[in-house]
């Protein structure tokens, strides 16, 4: 790549990864992106925390092709210490890039080693190896870049060239920027979130990123099936998965009496409590962009239900009287008047509630949940909503293994 072109190619990267506000979305964009300019079957991506790098994405080009059409792979997380002993523990640590042209040839000499359990247990084999470090303006290690399997033109398994590593290490601090821009918009969520759990135990940090990534699963699935195009897809995952981690930011306005009651509530209790959804909803009054309008209609409407008995139904978002009623005198919107995004947001809160321990309850067991959410099929959840759930259930699973109660 001539010296103009990678340039260019720099700044196209710069410009794309800049279009995305979500860290989820962006890690997996940098990733790739950069197996892209040079010619990467594989390659996965880490980001530092808590003194350890959590594997975050896993691309697979030749895994990918062996799953049917609009199939995803499947990978478990795990963390990797910052230290000598692996080969992205080593990049992180002395933050250099390690260029490996053969990972069953590395000399013993070398203080860290390949583990070839991956490759034993998918039959993929893993030869040439480039890691990178991402490293911000501040010298702060953020994260690991490991590309897997360069091909030539043939698409033969070739080492990495030493232009490859120079440009991946520009791309790096590209990438870095971006990274370090979206890490701080995911901590102004957060800590919207935290408040709402100093209110409310059970907003956790966990929970709301497990219920943001059920339902970004959930939207893929079914815009796929809606013929949505991919372009308009990602820009909706860009902004869903931010917009349903503030599905409940209105419990902020509720008091601590009815949040904290270990017990069920009184009628009276739950018509306050049901006042959390408008009182999200006003944060988003004066609405300057699609994440507002989005953000608003989850927290308005992400408790109604498909068959119309969910709240808070047609009201007047700052007093929450009733505004309106269809023509049998309903007030609660019901079926496809329940904006696409609620209605996906709220199987994949109710999900998230059934599965998990709360102070009230423990956690039910798998077989038991999906029992509940197939009886409430077409009642509460929208029932095309319902079979794309269970037919990407490993998908969820794998959401949910991402993000345990004890991170």
């Amino acid at each position: 790549m001539a010296v103009k072109n990678k340039l260019k190619r720099i700044l196209e990267i710069d410009s794309d990864l800049n279009r995305l506000q979500d860290l989820d979305l962006l890690l997996d964009r940098v990733l790739l992106d950069a197996r892209r300019s040079v010619n990467a079957d594989a390659g996965s991506i880490y980001i530092a925390e808590k003194g350890q790098l959590n594997f975050k994405y896993s691309h697979n080009d030749t895994k990918q092709k062996e799953l049917e059409p609009g199939q995803k792979l499947i990978y478990s997380y795990f963390t990797v210490d910052i230290n000598e002993s692996s080969i992205a523990g080593y990049v992180a640590a002395n933050q250099v890039p390690l260029n490996i042209p053969n990972m069953y040839r590395i000399p013993k000499s070398r203080p860290y080693s390949f583990n070839s359990w991956y490759d034993e247990q998918s039959g993929y084999k893993t030869i040439s190896t480039l890691t990178i470090p991402l490293i911000s303006n501040q010298g702060v290690v953020l994260g690991v870049l490991q590309l897997i399997n360069a091909k030539n033109d043939e698409g033969h398994i070739v080492g990495f060239r030493k232009t490859d590593e120079s440009f991946l290490m520009h791309f790096a601090s590209v990438a870095t920027v971006a990274i370090q821009r979206a890490q701080m918009t995911r901590q102004l969520l957060l800590r919207m979130i935290k408040m709402a759990e100093m209110r409310d135990p059970k907003e956790t940090g966990p929970h709301v990123k497990r219920v943001a990534g059920y339902s970004v699963e959930i939207y893929e699935e079914w815009a796929r099936l809606k013929n949505i195009p991919e372009e308009q897809i990602e820009k909706d995952i860009d902004i869903l998965r931010m917009a349903a981690m503030l599905h409940d930011v209105g419990k902020v306005g509720i008091s601590d009496l009815i949040l904290k009651k270990p017990a069920r509530f009184t009628e009276e209790e739950f018509l306050i409590m049901q006042s959390h959804s408008y009182i999200g909803a006003q944060l988003f009054v004066g609405k300057q962009s699609e994440f507002d309008q989005m953000s608003m209609d989850i927290a308005l409407y992400h408790h109604e239900n498909w068959d119309g008995s969910g709240y808070p139904g047609r009201v007047d978002m700052f007093t929450g009287q009733p505004i309106d009623h269809d023509e049998y005198g309903n007030n609660g919107l019901k079926g496809e008047d329940i904006p696409i995004m609620a209605r996906i947001v709220s199987l994949a809160d109710v999900y998230d509630a059934l599965s998990c321990r709360r102070v009230y309850k423990e956690a039910w067991d798998e077989d038991r949940v999906h029992t509940e959410l197939k009886k409430c099929r077409g009642q509460k959840f929208d029932p095309d909503l319902i079979d794309i759930f269970f037919n990407i259930l490993p998908h969820i699973q794998q959401v949910k293994a991402q993000y345990p109660d004890t991170e």
